[in-house]
């Protein structure tokens, strides 16, 4: 792999898949956005503006951890096979005992993420999403593999789902979320308003949780670089900060950065996204590792 396809690849050497902590996984797919496009540009320009990253982050040092990056995903199949190579490459990361990173790419692509979790026989986890959009739609424009309809995906696995910072859902999730006791949920319109820095999960919900980061969750004045960009988001520091205080109470096994579109000449844009994905390895390496 060229030094253009490997995060951090300006300060460190890339490390063996089994001595890594985090392995990146590059998956540019992009079919079912319903508004703004590029999102299967995020992944390259992400790991292109981590040249840019100090291996400090301000608290601790993620890649002396070690970090791998993966090749991308092939994307370029129908969308079913792109499901299972995500799932592929995903047990392949689990079983080299790695923590999955996966940069995306369309939100569909967290679906093959947790298909790579229960393949690899992993099945005691939630998930907490950080959101603008519910995406429990059953089927989006008849497509039941669309990004909106990724989460619905996700608990008819049977996996609990806990949304931070939605804000854009139709009547048909509105029920979804009300009548099913494994969706749990802190919507933008209670956490920006009370400036709200951290939640408790509830009790009964699982020790092991992967964390996924769609990019419109946080406001578009901090990421206007997405597909469907919605007013009232989530802070930098704030989504920071309900990050770690998930990290303080479960283990998180894996994480992944959702729906970046970047904008050409923007690159202020691309660095963040890459500054937040290097971010969330540092509290993850906190947490679990000091």
């Amino acid at each position: 792999m060229s030094n253009e396809t490997i995060f951090l690849a300006s300060e460190i050497e890339q490390s063996p898949l089994d001595e890594s902590t985090f392995a990146v996984l590059p998956v540019p797919y992009e079919k079912s956005v319903s508004y703004g496009q590029g999102t299967a540009k995020g992944p390259a320009a992400i790991i292109a503006a981590s040249d840019q990253l100090e291996t400090w982050d301000g608290q601790s040092n993620p890649s002396s951890l070690g970090i791998h990056t993966c090749s991308a995903v092939d994307c370029d199949q129908a969308p079913e096979a792109v499901i299972d190579s995500i799932a592929k490459a995903v047990k392949t990361i689990l079983q080299a005992g790695s923590i999955p990173v996966i940069f995306g790419g369309e939100h569909t692509v967290t679906y093959g993420v947790i298909k790579g979790y229960l393949d690899a026989g992993i099945n005691d986890f939630g998930v907490v999403q950080i959101d603008a959009h519910a995406d429990l739609r059953d089927r989006f424009e008849d497509d039941p593999l669309s990004h909106a309809s990724v989460m619905k995906r996700v608990i008819d696995e049977g996996i609990p789902l806990y949304q931070l910072g939605i804000r854009a859902y139709c009547e048909e999730e509105k029920i979804q979320r009300e009548n099913n006791p494994a969706v749990f949920f802190q919507d933008a319109d209670e956490l920006v308003q009370s400036n709200v820095q951290a939640i408790t999960l509830p009790d009964n919900f699982p020790a092991k949780v992967f964390f996924t980061v769609d990019i419109d969750g946080l406001d578009p004045s901090v990421f206007p670089s997405t597909g469907t960009p919605v007013p009232g988001g989530l802070g930098w520091y704030q989504t920071l900060n309900l990050f770690e205080s998930v990290a303080q109470q479960r283990d998180i096994i894996g994480f992944d950065i959702m729906e970046f579109a970047p904008i050409k000449g923007f690159h202020a844009y691309d660095f963040a996204a890459a500054l937040l994905s290097y971010k969330l390895m540092g509290i993850v390496q906190r947490a679990k590792f000091s």
